[in-house]
């Protein structure tokens, strides 16, 4: 009885979807394809320069939630098209940015083929569940024996009560072939939005090629400060520690002959100095590649830095082998980023670090009880997090509600080689 029950949930679900949009296609797309028709014929007497700007973004908005909402019912993910709006436009202007996006002509497409698309891929399962459902019910023999209803029905035509009481056996097969029927058709319909919802390949390469732009000048701005911060810390740190002990150690070479004791203590003070400027090139190669990433990976890494947060940290990793370094790199930085922040900025008292490798991609997630209200766009660590994953094709999305909690998702494109020999859960 268990594996019936996701089953028929699923099938359930998808039906119950797949007729809701159905609907609201049928209702909405149609209308505002009418509309948009209209405005554009408007635009000979100069009316519709100014409509058909406005309907796009009713047709934009529209093709969006479709876009958001067939992704998440299915999983098949249908990006945004659109070029980006230029700043300062005038009517005409607008009305020619509208009517020159090739994206435009391809929401027009959708609204008129989707009605189409969407009463034999969306509505016919539905209809089946329905009918099913009507039939197991019992709805049919009860119309013919108390009401005397003969020929109920498209789907039970009824002339005597063998064929209406064969409803119930009907009814079980016509309810399982529309819950078999029903998911596959939503994700169906899925493909096919995306196909006219989804940008075409020239758009897709000219989105991605801005992107890599992006994101490779992100990472030479990112290497640069990073230069920059080292210079500064060995100019100011170890730079000006070494210079100490070198006059340290001149003045007691000069008081060694006639003042053993105060050229012993100037030893001491160079011995002294020498640590502390150990101690900083220590950090300041922890800072560029951790040596514990080096020796024991991802998995090691983050368990250990885990046990340096002041808050406590239930660590769960499942990673089955390692990634390159360099990605591994910026996936601790990116973790290390984020836990600092749940420690110092959103006063948190319990973080949770989940961290998989699925299907070719890396997805951390980071989770504070803190007090939430993390915004990358106000300039914060977080901006630098998104920089530093972008250069790796990796994106990082944020849920920090004011009062949290705060959510921090960040996934990565890697493939993993060499099996990892560490466990794989625990608490830090």
């Amino acid at each position: 009885m268990r594996p019936v029950r996701p089953w028929l949930r699923r099938g359930l679900l998808a039906g119950l979807r797949g007729l809701t949009f159905a609907i609201g296609v049928v209702a909405v797309n149609g209308a505002l394809f009418g509309l948009f028709v209209v405005a554009v014929l408007l635009t000979v007497i100069g009316v519709g320069i100014f409509l058909v700007p406005l309907l796009a973004v009713v047709v934009r908005a529209v093709a969006d939630y479709d876009r958001r909402t067939l992704t998440q019912w299915t999983g098949v993910a249908i990006p945004s098209p659109y070029r980006p709006r230029p700043e300062q436009l005038g009517a005409w202007e607008t009305y020619r940015w509208v009517m020159t996006d090739p994206a435009t002509w391809r929401d027009l497409l959708w609204l008129a083929m989707s009605v189409y698309g969407a009463v034999p891929l969306l509505i016919v399962p539905a209809a089946l569940i329905l009918s099913g459902t009507e039939g197991i019910t019992g709805v049919p023999v009860l119309l013919y024996f108390i009401v005397d209803w003969y020929g109920y029905g498209l789907f039970w035509p009824m002339t005597s009560a063998v064929e209406a009481v064969l409803s119930w056996p009907q009814g079980i097969a016509i309810l399982a072939a529309g819950l078999t029927l029903a998911p596959p058709a939503l994700r169906w319909f899925a493909r096919f939005s995306r196909s006219m919802l989804g940008p075409t390949r020239a758009a897709a390469l000219a989105r991605r090629v801005d992107h890599l732009t992006r994101t490779r000048t992100d990472t030479v701005d990112a290497q640069a400060s990073e230069l920059r911060r080292i210079e500064r810390n060995l100019h100011d740190g170890a730079q000006a520690r070494l210079v100490a002990l070198s006059m340290k150690i001149g003045l007691a070479e000069e008081l060694m002959g006639r003042d053993p004791e105060a050229a012993q203590r100037l030893m001491a003070q160079a011995r002294e100095y020498s640590g502390q400027a150990l101690e900083e090139l220590r950090d300041l190669v922890r800072g560029i590649h951790p040596p514990v990433l080096a020796e024991r990976g991802l998995d090691g890494a983050v368990r250990a830095l885990a046990l340096t947060l002041p808050v406590p940290v239930d660590v769960e990793i499942d990673l089955p082998g390692r990634a390159l370094a360099p990605l591994e790199s910026a996936a601790y930085f990116a973790v290390a980023e984020t836990l600092a922040n749940a420690a110092k900025h959103a006063r948190a008292s319990r973080v949770t670090i989940h961290m998989k490798y699925h299907l070719e991609r890396l997805r951390i997630v980071v989770r504070d009880d803190g007090r939430g209200g993390a915004d990358p766009a106000a300039g914060s660590g977080l901006r630098g997090i998104e920089r530093r994953l972008a250069a790796f094709d990796g994106t990082m999305s944020v849920d920090s509600p004011p009062g949290g909690p705060t959510t921090v998702t960040m996934e990565l494109p890697c493939a993993l080689s060499s099996p990892r020999t560490s466990p794989s859960s625990g608490t830090g």
